[in-house]
């Protein structure tokens, strides 16, 4: 037989109904609430796909890097003196050269038939001269020939009027035959006289007209001299101890005075032209130290010049090489320079991370004392070398920090775990 349950245990047994369903949403309500609140785990980054660099106390050498070429120190431009066809093309570019080696031939017809000319006219001014000197000395010694008779009859006269002169003392001689030997005698003293002074005035218009046929000759002389050096000039020279370095000019080619036909320089001495940023010239100085990395070998220098203006985003710099020059340096090899611009002293310094700028501020991620996880620290950053950065604040000596890019991971969480 069933026995009916009283309504107070219904009752009761839907309020704990009740009660449990509630407690239900309310456990749910806080457990939700509990992991929404829980922060997200540390993503995990592979430690060997990462850079690691620790802070350091010291000094910091700042300097600046650029590549570049070596170049010679001295260049010289083959210049044409004389137009012309170029004909022939002797040496290649790269072949030693001395002074006298010929580098190409070049032709000139109309140069040729003015030294052909120019060789016929100082045989006639030759021969013209030759003839004047023959006249002019054969008049010169006509004219000795008549002093010299005249200086002979003034002594026959002197000493036939010193004999009448004795002959009228003795009675022998009138003194009208005295006078007229005495007077014969002073007629040919003046004479005498006069053709002195007649040679000498010769001798003088003689040398004066063997001068002007002198001049004109030298003259005639000098312009062979030019066309000889002219037509000599067609054969082309290289003038230096060098290495041709390149070519101005092709075959076939007609060239005027003054054109630059080939490049020579000296393979002994050069420098090097650094193409360095833009950016980073700002403390570039004249006289400061460089090392140049010819890939065989690195040498000392010296910035020498800072061109003015930027190309391209690059300044050249140029930078003179102290001390004996590795094997294989040569003309338009490629190099590697650094610039020293200045040692700081006692500063706190990093390897200069990814994306890190000079004067500027990064967020790096910093290692626990464990190794394990790293938090990301905003850091300020002072002055800037190609591979450190002084630290202004956010890090101290010792901090172990993660250099690589982090872009990627610093929008996912502010901490990660090193696997």
């Amino acid at each position: 037989m069933d026995v009916k349950r009283a309504p107070s245990v219904a009752r009761n047994k839907k309020i704990r109904q009740v009660i449990y369903i509630v407690l239900g949403i309310a456990a749910v309500a806080g457990i939700s609430l509990g992991v929404s609140r829980l922060k997200p785990a540390a993503p995990t980054v592979e430690r060997a796909t990462i850079l690691f660099g620790t802070v350091k106390r010291g000094q910091m050498l700042r300097n600046v890097k650029g590549i570049g070429t070596l170049v010679p120190e001295d260049i010289v431009w083959i210049a044409s003196t004389t137009s012309g066809r170029i004909e022939k093309r002797l040496v290649q570019p790269g072949t030693v050269v001395t002074p006298m080696t010929v580098l190409f031939e070049m032709s000139n017809p109309e140069l040729q038939q003015q030294l052909l000319d120019a060789e016929q006219q100082i045989k006639a001014a030759e021969a013209e001269y030759a003839n004047r000197k023959v006249e002019l000395e054969t008049q010169l010694l006509n004219q000795q020939a008549q002093a010299a008779t005249v200086q002979s009859d003034l002594s026959q006269a002197k000493l036939q009027a010193d004999a009448n002169e004795q002959l009228a003392k003795e009675g022998i001689v009138s003194e009208l035959v005295l006078k007229q030997s005495k007077t014969r005698a002073n007629e040919l003293a003046t004479r005498y006289e006069l053709e002195q002074r007649r040679i000498a005035m010769n001798t003088e218009a003689v040398q004066t007209q063997l001068a002007v046929s002198q001049s004109t000759l030298e003259q005639r002389r000098n312009m062979v001299a030019l066309r000889r050096k002219q037509v000599s000039d067609l054969s082309v020279r290289a003038g230096m101890s060098g290495i041709l370095q390149m070519w101005a000019v092709e075959v076939g080619q007609q060239v005027t005075p003054g054109s630059n036909l080939a490049r020579v320089s000296d393979p002994t001495r050069l420098k090097a032209q650094v193409r360095v940023a833009e950016t980073q010239t700002k403390d570039l100085q004249i006289g400061q130290s460089a090392e140049i990395d010819t890939r065989n070998g690195i040498i000392a220098g010296r910035v020498t010049r800072i061109d003015p203006q930027a190309q391209n985003g690059q300044v050249t710099v140029d930078v003179s090489l102290q001390g004996d020059l590795p094997k294989g340096a040569r003309p338009d090899m490629n190099v590697d320079g650094t610039i020293e611009l200045e040692r700081l002293e006692n500063v706190i310094y990093i390897e200069r991370p990814a994306f890190g700028q000079e004067q500027g501020q990064i967020m790096l991620f910093r290692l626990d004392p464990d190794e394990q996880h790293a938090q990301a620290v905003q850091v300020k950053l002072g002055r800037a070398s190609v591979t450190t950065v002084e630290v202004r604040e956010g890090l101290k000596v010792g901090d172990k920090v993660i250099l690589s890019d982090m872009s990627q991971w610093q929008d996912k969480s502010d901490r990660v775990r090193l696997n």
